[in-house]
């Protein structure tokens, strides 16, 4: 199905009220959802804490002992149960695109948001934050420009809307966001 196509069908079936956002780590996602959830009254969850809830540990640990393969089964069933639920805002983990049946979910179950942001943008917020295990190595900087490489795609595949972070701020992103969402899904604050 061409992407036009796909994107009409999905806003045609997309009556859960759910809104995912997706997006490289640092990209905003957990506090422009925080801030979207407010301005529209719904619940928001954060797929890593509640995977973090339910296991016990921290994201760091899981990689540690299970290695990502196994953090991101984990990882699958917290979404395919997530997705499914009703008027939600769901923050995805980063790497939540890279399974397809997690991309099915996220486009069948919801209106998917993806925050955009550049690798240098993504460095400069997440360069002191020591629970990324992806980013645990000699160089962050061009480790997120290879994730970055690999997901884009994946992220713009499965987002209604995409939206460039930049340098702005949360404010003008929330507002941004808001004004899309009451045009094209009629939802509003």
């Amino acid at each position: 199905m061409p992407a036009k196509a796909r994107k009409s069908y999905n806003i045609a079936v997309k009556d859960s009220g759910n809104i995912f956002l997706v997006g490289m780590m640092g990209a905003g996602k957990t506090t422009v959802g925080r801030l979207l959830a407010s301005r529209l009254n719904r619940s928001f969850v954060d797929a890593d804490h509640e995977l973090e809830a339910r296991c016990g540990v921290k994201v760091p640990v899981i990689f540690e002992f299970e290695g990502e393969a196994g953090f991101r089964l984990r990882e699958a069933a917290v979404l395919d149960e997530l997705t499914a639920r009703s008027g939600i805002v769901l923050a995805t983990g980063g790497g939540a695109v890279l399974r397809e049946e997690n991309r099915k979910h996220l486009s069948t179950r919801g209106v998917v948001i993806y925050l955009r942001a550049q690798p240098r943008d993504l460095y400069i917020r997440t360069r002191h934050d020591k629970n990324r295990p992806l980013l645990a190595t000699p160089d962050p900087l061009g480790r997120l420009e290879e994730l970055f490489t690999e997901r884009d795609p994946l992220y713009a595949e499965v987002a209604d809307l995409i939206v460039d972070t930049g340098r702005q701020g949360v404010q003008i992103l929330l507002k941004q966001i808001l004004s899309t969402l009451a045009e094209q899904w009629h939802v509003s604050a």
